[in-house]
C-alpha cells in the first residue's frame, strides 16, 4: 500500500521536484532515519532501536526483529530490480514496528485499519509490522516487495501513475499470483459485473472485503497489460508514459491501442476468465445451503408417508379380516 505522495497537489509537486533534486531527497531519508530513532526511543527504555545498513537499504527495527531486518534486506538487495523499470537509485528506510500499536502511531491517523504496511513515496521509507503481526500481514518477504516496487515505480515515474496502476503493480511485481483466487469466488463479480478503472481507484478507500476485492483487479489489470508486449513487456511502456506524461499515449506508443480499448480488454477477460467461474462457486454454494435446508423437510415428508401407508396397510387388514369373519358366519 502507498502512503505520502500523491495523496494532495502539495505532495505531487514535492515529489516531482525530488525526481530532480537527488541531494533533496537525500535530506529527506536522512530526516526519516532520524525521526524513526527519534519515535523509538520515546518507547519502552530497556529496548533500543538499532540500525543496519545493505547497499541502499537501511532497517530500523528493535532487537526482537534483527533477525527479520537481516532476511528483509536480503531479500530487497538480491532482487533489487522490477519489471520494465531501471534499476532504482534511491536510498530506502525500512522502518520496523515491534508491535500493532508502534505501527499505527507511525502510520498516523490516516492509515486504513487492514493496512499491513505502507510505503511513503516522497520519503523514500517503508513501514512494516514487526515479528508480532498477525498472520493476516502476509508474507513479510512478499510485503516488503510489494512496498519496495511502489517506491521504484515512483522514483521512475513520479507521480503519474494512478491509484489501480500503484497498486496492481507493485502485486504484480510481488509476484502475488494469490490475488486471483479471491477473483474465482467473488460473488460480487459475478452479480454486479466488472468496475471500471475509475471505479476501481473508489475501492481502495472501502472496507477490507471492497479493497480486496479492488486489489484483486489491479493486479489482474496490470498482469494484462504486461502480456501485451513480450519480451520487453513494461520497459517501452514505462518509457513512453514517462516521455508523454499520459498514460493513454504510453499505451497508445506500446500497444497500439487506447486507454479505453485496453479498459474493455481487460474488463471482458475478467468477466469471462473469473466472473463464470464466481457464479459457478457461489451457486454451488447455494445448491448446498438448499440441501441442508430442504433435506428435513423432506425426510419428514418421507416419515409421514411411511406412517400413513403403514394406517392404509394396517385398515386394509382390519376390513379383509372382517369380511373374513363375516364369510365364516
Amino acid at each position: 500500500m502507498r502512503r505520502g505522495a500523491g495523496n494532495s497537489p502539495r505532495g505531487r509537486r514535492a515529489l516531482n521536484s525530488r525526481l530532480r533534486a537527488p541531494r533533496a531527497g537525500a535530506r529527506l531519508f536522512a530526516l526519516g532515519v532520524a525521526l524513526v530513532f527519534a519515535s523509538a526511543r520515546a518507547g519502552p527504555a530497556q529496548l533500543a532501536p538499532e540500525r543496519l545498513d545493505r547497499g541502499r537499504f537501511t532497517a530500523v527495527f528493535y532487537p526482537g526483529d534483527a533477525r527479520l531486518a537481516a532476511s528483509l534486506l536480503a531479500r530487497a538487495v538480491s532482487e533489487d530490480s522490477f519489471p520494465g523499470l531501471p534499476r532504482p537509485r534511491e536510498r530506502v528506510l525500512i522502518a520496523i514496528a515491534p508491535d500493532h500499536q508502534r505501527f499505527v502511531e507511525w502510520a498516523g491517523p490516516q492509515a486504513p485499519e487492514w493496512g499491513a504496511a505502507l510505503a511513503f513515496p516522497e520519503s523514500h521509507r517503508v513501514l512494516m509490522q514487526g515479528h508480532t503481526a498477525s498472520s493476516e500481514a502476509g508474507n513479510p518477504l512478499e510485503v516488503v516487495r510489494h512496498e519496495l516496487a511502489h517506491l521504484a515505480l515512483h522514483e521512475y515515474l513520479g507521480d503519474l501513475p494512478p491509484r489501480w496502476f500503484d497498486e496492481g503493480y507493485a502485486g504484480y511485481a510481488a509476484g502475488e499470483w494469490d490475488r486471483e483466487d479471491f477473483l474465482t469466488a467473488n460473488l460480487a463479480l459475478a452479480l454486479h459485473g466488472m468496475p471500471t478503472l475509475d471505479e476501481l481507484d473508489d475501492g481502495f478507500t472501502g472496507g477490507t472485503t471492497r479493497a480486496t476485492q479492488a486489489y484483486a483487479l489491479a493486479y489482474r489489470a496490470v498482469a494484462e497489460l504486461a502480456s501485451l508486449g513480450p519480451p520487453r513487456g513494461l520497459a517501452l511502456f514505462f518509457a513512453y508514459w514517462k516521455e508523454s506524461g499520459s498514460l493513454d499515449q504510453g499505451i497508445r506508443r506500446a500497444y497500439g491501442m487506447t486507454l479505453a480499448s485496453f479498459e474493455e480488454r481487460w474488463r471482458a477477460n475478467t468477466r469471462r476468465r473469473y466472473g463464470g467461474l464466481a457464479l459457478f462457486s457461489d451457486l454451488s454454494l447455494a445448491g448446498l445451503i438448499c440441501l441442508f435446508v430442504i433435506t428435513p423437510f423432506y425426510l419428514a415428508r418421507r416419515r409421514r408417508d411411511r406412517e400413513r401407508m403403514a394406517e392404509l396397510e394396517a385398515a386394509d387388514l382390519a376390513e379383509q379380516s372382517a369380511a373374513e369373519c363375516e364369510m365364516e358366519e
